[in-house]
């Protein structure tokens, strides 16, 4: 017999989940509230980095269905709920799609369903929030349905890793639970990892993107340190990992991007002050730290200009990359905005270049873009790389820029400022 998958959201996380779905040869229905979305890729179009249009074709080839209407739930022997949790104005996670999903999945619940959370969220949410929806229908967890959460490890734009080949960790509300989460996995992953619970998954995920953010903020912090000490941290990085064991290598950057790692870790610190009444020191110092850094970037490129008897006012300032990482199109919390907003509020003319990006608006306006980008590295009074495109040959920005900013440390030429 066939398993027939429902995934809500389709998006960074539940398309590639869909994908290898279809690749495993399940049956799978994609809903997703946004109309457009759905028709583009019932069209056989993509909106997401990992997967071309090929790839999407190819899942409506298998089978795929992609909908509006959560009808097709009655009939759902699995769904996965993978919908966005942005961060609230109280600094914890929105779960305003989660809780809207999850009473969509109630209204078509029935015995022997299994039901998985995705979305990345405060530990306790899967026993707190959803199951609570679910068992208002008088079917109980463990006993009539089946719940668990597997948490999202989806890295945009990685060609090495993936949904099948990495590691995919459950947790079920109870043994019978993690039994039956784990047993759709192994479908369409290669290595399924049993959390004790879903509190205990939901907390991984969490544990991942702080050890990340922690660690990202030392090397910011250090960034700093050492310009003043002229001290040259990217080698001193090559050079501490050049131990076999005991260190990891992070590297200091013009902030943090992406949905995870600047906004996972908050989801916890405000579930410890929420929860328990005192603050998770590390992540909140870390969030000061990392989020400072566009402001400390601003500051060092005003600094070189000054070097050169020049005023950031009235200067025109290239950005070389705006997405939150090399090689994508997800600009999701991309530390060039908040960069570019305190560039022009210093009085400089901004300008930016990104073969990833066409149209990019920032505090409600259109920033300009340039495309020849030669004439543009000629003509900017600085141009400041943010991000290492592969598209970027580094070299070749290096010696046509008039004057170059390196914020990720990959340019050795000579003359060339680095964070």
């Amino acid at each position: 017999m066939s398993t027939h998958l429902a995934v809500i959201g389709l998006g960074y996380v539940g398309l590639p989940l869909v994908r290898e779905a279809c690749a495993a040869g399940l049956s799978v229905v994609g809903l997703d509230v946004n109309a457009g979305v759905v028709e583009a890729l019932a069209a056989g179009s993509s909106h997401v980095d990992d997967l071309s249009d090929a790839d999407v074709k190819t899942m409506l080839e298998a089978g795929l269905r992609v909908t509006t209407d959560p009808a097709p739930l009655a009939a759902s022997d699995v769904v996965v709920i993978c919908v966005p949790t942005p961060l609230s104005d109280e600094g914890g996670p929105d779960l305003t799609a989660v809780v809207a999903a999850t009473r969509t999945v109630a209204a078509h619940l029935h015995p022997g369903m299994l039901v998985v959370l995705e979305s990345t969220t405060w530990p306790g949410t899967t026993e707190e929030v959803v199951r609570p929806i679910l068992e208002e229908t008088g079917l109980r967890a463990g006993t009539d349905f089946h719940l668990a959460f597997s948490p999202e490890r989806i890295d945009p734009g990685n060609p090495v890793y993936g949904l099948r080949n990495t590691p995919k960790v459950v947790g079920g509300s109870t043994p019978a639970c993690g039994d039956a989460a784990a047993a759709f996995y192994g479908l369409v992953v290669d290595t399924v990892v049993r959390a004790r619970g879903t509190r205990e998954a939901e907390m991984a995920k969490l544990l991942e993107n702080t050890y990340r953010h922690i660690n990202i903020a030392l090397v910011n912090e250090m960034a700093k340190f050492c310009h003043e000490l002229s001290v040259d941290l990217w080698d001193v990085i090559a050079c501490a990992s050049s131990k076999p064991f005991g260190f990891q290598a992070f590297r200091p950057g013009p902030g943090v991007g992406g949905h995870c790692i600047p906004i996972d870790p908050n989801y916890l610190s405000h579930r410890v002050r929420a929860r328990l009444g005192y603050p998770f020191r590390f992540v909140e110092l870390a969030q000061e730290i990392n989020a400072g850094m566009p402001d400390y970037v601003a500051r060092r490129v005003q600094d070189l200009l000054n070097e050169q008897g020049k005023s950031l006012k009235g200067s025109t300032v290239l950005l070389l990359g705006v997405t939150y990482k090399a090689d994508i199109a997800d600009q999701r919390e991309s530390p060039a905005r908040p960069l570019a907003v305190r560039l022009a509020a210093m009085g400089a003319r901004v300008v930016f270049h990104d073969p990833h990006v066409t149209t990019w608006i920032v505090a409600d306006e259109h920033v300009p873009r340039v495309d020849d980008l030669d004439e543009a590295l000629r003509g900017a009074d600085v141009s400041v790389l943010l991000q290492t495109h592969a598209d970027y040959d580094v070299d070749h920005v290096a010696t046509t820029a008039r004057l170059l900013f390196d914020t990720r440390g990959v340019v050795r030429a000579d003359g060339v400022a680095r964070l």
